[in-house]
């Protein structure tokens, strides 16, 4: 059962993020094993620890990883900070000039070669070394204008740090070896949009390269593990409606309109096909590699954690 203290912080966070009441039941069974996983790392390490959350989209990485960094910080008092590669991408701008110099694709958002993998190493390296009321800037990323938000909205962490959690559909990812494979299509847009196999070769080889580095300073890696591809579709759809109820309802600013992007179904779905390839390839490599694998049922429920042994 979980103590009162906790209940009321769970509660408050629930219907913050209008959860189910049932959701008490997901942080009792799934996030508390969690947090005292990182906490017997951190103990065992005695520094601050990088913790990897890992899901497709839809899969409620965020949700856990704002559970996790609420009840670590609040219950257990052990100061978590906590970014989305969603939060580092490149610029519009950048992603522009990656269109025009490589390939087209490189427009949209998602794969590996759109983040700015510098920007996350710099902020990662600040967090673990950010010292007792030092500051740092956390990068925030607006996907209504697809774009960074101003650094004044940027939020703030104040350190020193004892955890460090990092979500992304593709955080752990791993790039194909066998080039051969990359030349079979998975889907329309790739056998349509990157024939040649440019953008696909391109995508690879920045996992290869400075993403492998960047995701070598995690300590664990947890994996929520969606049921199918045809779920994660789905679930990126609904999560495309949730935030264009969000912006209508959301008070404009001064004057002006606010720039939208909000995608239509059909436009999710091509959407998706960017990142399908290498969702596919995770949800059948990366459960005997991950340290923890949670099973994430169609209805969202996440299941029981399953703690396993990476090697070394």
């Amino acid at each position: 059962m979980i103590d009162q203290p906790v209940m009321t912080l769970v509660q408050a966070l629930i219907d913050q993020e209008a959860l189910p009441s049932s959701y008490v039941t997901t942080v009792e069974q799934t996030i508390l094993p969690l947090a005292r996983h990182i906490l017997e790392l951190r103990r065992t390490t005695q520094r601050a620890v990088v913790v990897g959350i890992h899901g497709a989209q839809g899969t409620g990485k965020s949700t856990l990883t704002l559970f996790l960094q609420q009840v670590l910080s609040r219950h257990f008092d052990c100061r978590t900070a906590s970014f989305s590669l969603d939060d580092i991408y490149l610029t519009r701008a950048e992603r522009a000039h990656l269109a025009d110099t490589v390939h087209p694709l490189l427009i949209t958002r998602g794969v590996p070669g759109t983040h700015d993998i510098a920007l996350g190493q710099r902020l990662l390296d600040q967090l673990m070394a950010a010292g007792p009321g030092e500051r740092v800037p956390v990068p925030a990323f607006d996907k209504a204008t697809d774009d960074h938000c101003p650094e004044s909205r940027w939020p703030v962490f104040e350190g020193p740090a004892d955890v460090i959690l990092v979500e992304g559909w593709c955080l752990g990812a791993v790039p194909q070896e066998d080039h051969r494979d990359l030349a079979n299509p998975v889907n329309a847009l790739e056998l349509a949009e990157d024939p040649d196999v440019v953008w696909r070769e391109h995508v690879n080889q920045c996992l290869s390269g400075r993403y492998r580095s960047f995701f070598g300073h995690l300590d664990t890696l947890i994996m929520l593990k969606a049921p199918s591809m045809e779920c994660v579709l789905e679930w990126r759809t609904l999560q495309e409606h949730k935030l264009a109820r969000r912006i209508e309802a959301a008070p404009k600013q001064g004057d002006e309109e606010r720039p939208l992007r909000i995608m239509s179904d059909d436009e999710v779905a091509r959407f998706i096909m960017h990142y399908e390839r290498i969702t596919r390839r995770c949800l059948t490599e990366m459960p005997s590699r991950a340290d923890v694998v949670v099973d994430v049922a169609e209805n969202h429920r996440l299941g029981l954690p399953v703690f396993t042994n990476r090697p070394n």
